[in-house]
């Protein structure tokens, strides 16, 4: 089961550290292993979260996440994406930033740097928005009973999490946006393109959410008449008109997954800068670290994981609301990479300890049952 899950991420490690050690030597070789790790720390709490998405897709589409989303994740968002930033950033072109990002590299992380308010804005609204509609929502499971129960209640209040994000976001562009930190040490006024930004990572929660929410809620409505519409749609001629309503549902899903993983890959990639301004060893590194967040997801649906420790969920997605806080504060702020990490690491720790002492009770508890029915029995 671990080999035929984890067997990609074990091939790509090999021909990325042997690739790194051609490119640039031990040194290198050191370098992307570091990235590796920091990507791999960094992105647990996405893996948790994107199982509970991709357990309810078929195994196509879970190989579809595993190639194709593989391959936007590492090329897309590890590799292009930085190139991206430094071409809007100094509106250069595609090819210019390309030959800059190889040629100049110590330009390129001051471009990088310099743009990075504008993508921990976008990058922060849209992870507070998935941690704020998960905490307002009214769960059968309860992890901090304490907290979630009254934040429950509140959630019936319609369109809060909105109101609560633009209120953090107001605050961010007033206060940390208007030192935003630069290279150099240097702090500029970035408030308006903060703003702009963070409107743009709420939209975008908005629209790829709603339409993944609404196919979502059409694919269960599918199952729960499946035979009755496959019988219908064989009289009719029309044998595969539920495959298709199933494949646009799991596709919307598939995109907000990809939309997602985007999101959590911000801080990895700002990250990396803080280690090497090299593009290639960056690509390298944080593609491996990638593949492992993946097969890891897979294993974690494969393997029933989220339904035995129940409190998984909740963990990654506390992580999750650590992480957007995170992302805005740095907008003026330097906060390293291992604070980052171990905050996701601990939260997702507990929540799996809780998770093993709820077994464990319950086990006790069905022991207990046991026994009585035992004795109520023989006598």
């Amino acid at each position: 089961m671990v080999l035929k899950t984890f067997g990609w991420s074990f091939a790509v490690t090999a021909l990325g550290l042997v690739a790194a050690i051609l490119f640039g030597g031990w040194t290198a070789f050191g370098i992307v292993a570091i990235l590796s790790i920091l990507e791999i720390s960094l992105s647990f709490d996405n893996a948790v979260v994107n199982a509970g998405i991709l357990k309810k897709m078929n195994a196509f589409w879970q190989k579809i996440f595993l190639t194709i989303g593989i391959l936007i994740a590492v090329f897309g968002m590890r590799l292009v994406f930085p190139v991206v930033i430094v071409a809007v950033s100094a509106q250069l072109g595609p090819i210019e930033a390309v030959d800059l990002a190889l040629s100049d590299k110590d330009r390129y992380q001051e471009l990088v740097t310099d743009a990075h308010p504008a993508i921990a804005a976008f990058g922060g609204m849209f992870l507070l928005m998935i941690f704020l509609d998960f905490i307002f929502e009214d769960r059968e499971i309860k992890w901090l009973a304490w907290l979630e129960r009254p934040l429950a209640k509140l959630g019936k209040v319609d369109m809060l999490s909105v109101c609560i994000a633009l209120i953090i976001l107001l605050i961010s562009a007033m206060t940390f946006a208007t030192q935003a930190h630069q290279h150099g040490g240097a702090h500029v006024d970035k408030a308006s393109t903060v703003l702009l930004s963070g409107i743009a990572g709420l939209i975008t929660y908005l629209i790829v959410g709603g339409l993944s929410g609404f196919f979502e809620d059409k694919l269960e409505e599918e199952e729960e008449r499946e035979h009755e519409e496959e019988e219908k749609a064989a009289r009719a001629g029309k044998p595969r008109s539920a495959v298709a309503l199933v494949g646009k549902a799991a596709f919307f899903m598939f995109l907000y997954l990809e939309v997602l993983d985007a999101s959590f890959s911000f801080d990895g990639v700002i990250g990396a800068f803080a280690i090497t301004n090299d593009i290639v060893l960056m690509a390298l590194g944080l593609g491996i670290g990638a593949m492992y967040v993946r097969s890891l997801t897979v294993y974690l649906v494969r393997q029933g994981t989220l339904d035995d420790y129940v409190y998984l969920e909740h963990g990654a997605h506390y992580a999750i609301g650590a992480l957007a806080m995170i992302l805005l504060v740095t907008i003026r702020y330097e906060i390293n990479e291992i604070v980052t990490g171990l905050i996701g690491v601990v939260l997702i720790g507990a929540s799996f300890w809780s998770s093993v002492r709820r077994n464990k009770r319950l086990a006790a508890a069905e022991g207990e049952d046991a026994v009585k029915t035992e004795v109520s029995s023989g006598v």
